[in-house]
């Protein structure tokens, strides 16, 4: 008897890994070097039949290797396919043995393997950054790091459906000087967004019952459950009948169908209900959807980039909940991706709660307890990746935190509000114990004209300088405001309107890539960067900015306040000057010390001349007069206050 197991990371099988039968060592053929934090892949062939493999088995193996034991569960793949994907976390032997709640099936039981992970040289983790581990909080709580504790600043854009078809995977090479146009796929976003300098992208995994069908987008079944409350199909009318508008307005007759959301080949994530129309069957699942997936996240793993990937939208809850067993098949969704892409350097979204209205959503205590029934019956991440929500104001706010939401590890703010209100939300969470990562996932959307995305009332043309003035006082409020996890840029095209459809309310992605909010991202993580790591323990200061509100800027808007953080040693503080601020004194610095001051453009990336300055006795520092005052070169200032040693 002989038990070859084979790997599959990426597309290489590896059948040269040292097996051990009846206490002899065989050796297969053609070795291959794996190294920790990369992907490993064991098949395992169920020998017995099974009416539906998703819902009568649950596969796992129990690994163990250095600092390491834990078992890791696997998912079915289709047919007869299991499959476990593990990752070494450090360098050295590792062994793993399989097993499952069916005892008697043969393939899924008592197969084993060891193997040795062997460490990446310097040269090859400069080359892919995701090689340094998998993110995690820093030892404080307030910012992200990969494993070996280099400093990780998400740079992240929004690719909502970037799952689907929209941005289609074809597995070609793009060019490094790729410029967006009509028919972008996957990889040019990817490689496009790289050379800006992101570092992650978020999706939402799946949108079951979203298509583009004789449908409005937002509709209810005959027994008066909302089956969706999907993104527009702009151009394609259905029949008269019942509608409400997406933005959350009157009920009207007559509207656009739903985009459709299946994969590049026409998959949908699960198989439609026959007991209920226009329902998905969420006790059956279809892997061929997520095998499309498969292909994308680890094409962002290859590229460097940490993705955001969530589980599913708000608006299929309703049904999911009138028509199944909620906690158990969404506790049985959520696993299944945790299964399939766990073994990925990847934030994990468990829904994307970006509105809660009464008919198109579940409420998040529903939804908190579903995903506690998850963590009790599956356990947390076997690799400790982050575990967040995108959601409607504050997860704080809707979940609270720590024993109260057990499941997550890291807070985020967004979509409502996306002005100076998201502030506040973000000093709360800062403050809390114990201390968890923030980051603001849904802030000012540059080119989307919608009353949540209106600072002050005011809606700017597209990829205007008011427009993108907007977007980047979101970025550096929101780091500034205890959002040391980085920050999600987003444009309107969020949801992809894509070849072949009219761009309605929303642009085609081609033209909203172009927009030059993007380019600021990159100056946000060189300037939070530029003292190293050091940023990770600032504390919020904006009390010590006096005034830090110009007289009537208004708290929906973004126009006239000052952010400060600085260390608890007062020798480092980073500080944003909003568009129309006033010009303060900065407060309990340390008394009569010389530091070194310099403004930073954040519209270009560039560094001003560095200034001394000296506070008095009681640690108070003026600062000098904005860059070109009276004809500021740019409405908004970011500066950095050093310590002079």
């Amino acid at each position: 008897m002989t038990f070859f197991t084979h790997f599959y990371p990426k597309t290489l099988v590896i059948t040269g890994l040292l097996f051990f039968v009846l206490g002899l060592p065989i050796q297969a053929q053609n070795s291959s070097q794996i190294h920790p934090w990369e992907m490993q892949e064991i098949t395992l062939q169920a020998s017995e039949d099974y009416e539906n493999p998703y819902t009568e088995v649950t596969c796992w193996v129990e690994l163990e290797g250095p600092d390491f034991k834990k078992r890791v569960y696997g998912f079915w793949d289709g047919g007869n396919t299991f499959k476990v994907r593990i990752v070494a976390t450090k360098p050295g032997e590792w062994r793993w043995e399989s097993g499952s709640n069916q005892p008697a099936d043969e393939g899924l039981n008592n197969k084993s393997g060891v193997f040795t992970a062997e460490k990446w040289t310097e040269a090859e983790i400069k080359e892919n950054p995701v090689r340094r581990g998998f993110i995690r909080a820093t030892p404080n709580g307030h910012a992200l790091q990969y494993a070996d504790g280099t400093p990780y600043f998400m740079v992240g854009d929004t690719w909502l459906a970037g799952a689907t078809w929209r941005l289609p995977f074809r597995n070609a090479e793009t060019s490094e000087t790729y410029e967006p146009g009509p028919g972008m796929g996957f990889e040019d976003a990817v490689v496009y967004r790289k050379n800006q300098g992101f570092n992650s992208v978020s999706m939402i995994a799946a949108f079951p019952n979203w298509d583009s069908d004789v449908n409005p987008s937002t509709y209810a079944d005959s027994n008066g459950i909302y089956l969706r409350n999907a993104w527009e199909k702009f151009g394609y009318d259905v029949a008269d009948g019942p509608g409400v508008d997406a933005s959350g307005g009157d009920s009207y007759w007559g509207t656009l169908t739903a985009k459709n959301m299946r994969d590049e080949y026409g998959h949908l994530p699960f198989e439609m209900s026959k007991e209920h129309e226009d329902v998905s069957n969420f006790n059956r699942i279809n892997p061929e959807y997520f095998q499309s997936l498969d292909n994308k996240m680890e094409y962002l793993s290859e590229q460097g980039l940490v993705p955001l990937l969530e589980t599913v939208r708000r608006d299929v809850g309703p049904s999911w909940d009138a028509y199944f067993d909620f906690n158990e098949t969404f506790a049985r969704y959520v696993q299944y991706l945790v299964a399939r892409y766990g073994a990925y350097n990847f934030i994990f979204s468990t829904i994307h709660l970006d509105w809660i209205p009464e008919d198109f959503s579940l409420t998040a205590d529903e939804f908190n307890e579903a995903l506690t029934y998850h963590l009790e019956k599956y356990g947390p991440m076997p690799f400790g990746q982050p575990v967040t929500v995108l959601i409607n104001n504050s997860t704080y706010e809707q979940f609270g935190h720590a024993d109260e939401v057990p499941w997550l590890n890291m807070h985020s703010v967004g979509n409502k509000p996306r002005d100076h209100r998201v502030a506040d939300s973000l000093e709360t969470i800062f403050r809390l114990e114990p201390q968890y990562p923030v980051i603001n996932f849904e802030p000012y959307y540059t080119g989307w004209d919608h009353e949540i995305n209106m600072p002050g009332g005011e809606r700017p043309p597209a990829n205007s300088d008011r427009d993108n003035y907007f977007a980047r006082a979101q970025m550096y409020g929101s780091v500034l405001s205890g959002g040391l996890s980085g920050h999600v840029h987003g444009t309107a095209a969020y949801d992809i309107t894509t070849t072949g459809e009219p761009e309605g309310a929303r642009p085609h992605i081609w033209d909203a890539f172009k927009y030059e909010s993007a380019n600021y991202m990159r100056h946000l993580e060189a300037f939070m960067l530029s003292e190293g790591d050091d940023y990770q323990q600032l504390e919020l200061a904006r009390t010590d900015v006096h005034p830090h509100t110009a007289p009537d800027a208004p708290k929906d808007g973004l126009d006239g306040w000052s952010y400060m953080m600085r260390t608890p040693e007062a020798d480092l503080a980073f500080l944003y000057f909003e568009n129309e601020s006033v010009l303060p004194s900065l407060h309990n610095f340390n008394p009569d010390t010389e530091y070194i001051f310099q403004w930073y453009d954040p519209i270009t990336g560039d560094w001003k001349e560095k200034l001394s300055l000296t506070s008095d006795a009681e640690g108070t520092l003026v600062l000098p007069h904005f860059p070109g005052e009276g004809e500021r070169s740019s409405p908004d200032w970011a500066a950095k206050i050093v310590a002079d040693n």
